[in-house]
């Protein structure tokens, strides 16, 4: 049978079915997940704590409230989100990946957060949740591994509730060519060698720098988050806008 435009999406530059791409991507985050906060820590030299501190800041979250964190791997987020709505909140860590979610659930039971945090194994374009039921959602840094970006919008929209907000922290366009430049070759010529180093797998890295590369940029992501329904969107640029944090509204 053959492939359509309809049938087939990105994975970094390769051209892939989408019933493939899923896949691909697990085996990915299977391969680098008991080194990622590591890798973290080393790729952005620490900066995406700070990064992570702004979205808590942006998210508007009070005590009491009910929050997503989609894709929410080994839950820095989370962490930060269970303290704000306190005992009588919640936060799920919602994640596709079962070794990425094993890993945050381990981390934050260890660190004594129980009572407020669930856990699900969940596809962002295909939430098992009501609708209306969470009064915000953030997605760090993984909208660009899904395999379609609109039904996961869609998604994320239905299952927030009226007045609800989501708020997407990814990588983006760098504002000035000589910022996009070095970017590019940290990504392309270092971080592939670190991922070699610290994890034994440099082709998971060089995806990772590939998948960042065909992300959409601030403008465009803006205009598909307004394309499926949310309101008052807004963006900020983080370090130059090698990371953009989205923010829109459901109305």
């Amino acid at each position: 049978m053959t492939k359509t435009v309809k049938d087939t999406t990105l994975f970094g530059y390769r051209t892939v079915l989408k019933k493939e791409k899923q896949h691909l991507v697990s085996q990915v985050f299977s391969s680098v997940a008991s080194k990622y906060d590591l890798m973290n820590d080393l790729m952005s030299f620490g900066v995406h704590r700070i990064w992570k501190r702004w979205v808590i800041e942006y998210s508007g979250v009070k005590p009491g409230q009910y929050v997503l964190d989609l894709a929410g791997g080994t839950g820095d987020l989370t962490e930060k989100f269970s303290f704000v709505v306190g005992d009588t909140g919640l936060v799920v860590l919602a994640d596709i990946n079962s070794s990425m979610l094993k890993i945050g659930r381990d981390k934050l039971r260890n660190k004594g957060i129980i009572n407020n945090v669930i856990y699900i194994q969940a596809n962002a374009e295909t939430l098992p949740f009501p609708e209306n039921i969470f009064d915000c959602v953030s997605i760090g840094f993984g909208l660009r591994n899904v395999t379609d970006m609109t039904k996961a919008l869609t998604s994320i929209l239905r299952v927030l509730k009226i007045g609800g907000r989501l708020l997407v922290l990814e990588f983006s366009k760098p504002q000035c060519a000589f910022l996009s430049t070095l970017f590019d070759i940290y990504s392309f010529q270092i971080l592939p060698h670190l991922g070699s180093l610290i994890v034994q797998d440099a082709s998971s890295y060089r995806y990772l720098a590939e998948s960042i590369r065909m992300h959409p940029d601030q403008d465009t992501l803006e205009r598909a988050m307004i394309n499926v329904g949310f309101c008052h969107t807004t963006y900020q640029n983080f370090t130059g806008g090698i990371v953009a944090l989205h923010r829109g509204f459901k109305f």
